[in-house]
């Protein structure tokens, strides 16, 4: 999995169709090859990055879960220490 795409589940506050779409965007870049489409393929492209944030919003929507929400400052901040640990920065 592209480590760009960041979990989205069980956050408070939930969300943003922002970051959905930036995960649908890694998503298409990281299966399609490419970060930025040829003037032929841009349609498909796009329409693809609509269509897999759409379903991903879904999904969201959907999922139950009995955790306390995460955390988005406390989660960012378990990340860069684990960065810092596997790239001998700590």
């Amino acid at each position: 999995m592209c480590r760009n795409i960041r979990t989205l589940h069980n956050f408070e506050p939930r969300a943003t169709s922002t970051e959905v779409e930036a995960a649908a965007l890694q998503y298409v870049r990281k299966i399609s090859g490419t970060t930025k489409p040829s003037k032929d393929n841009e349609e498909a492209f796009a329409e693809a990055v609509h269509e897999i944030a759409h379903i991903t919003q879904h999904l969201l929507d959907s999922l139950v879960t009995h955790a306390p929400a995460k955390n988005r400052e406390e989660e960012a901040a378990k990340a860069r220490a684990r960065a810092a640990i596997r790239f001998g920065t700590a």
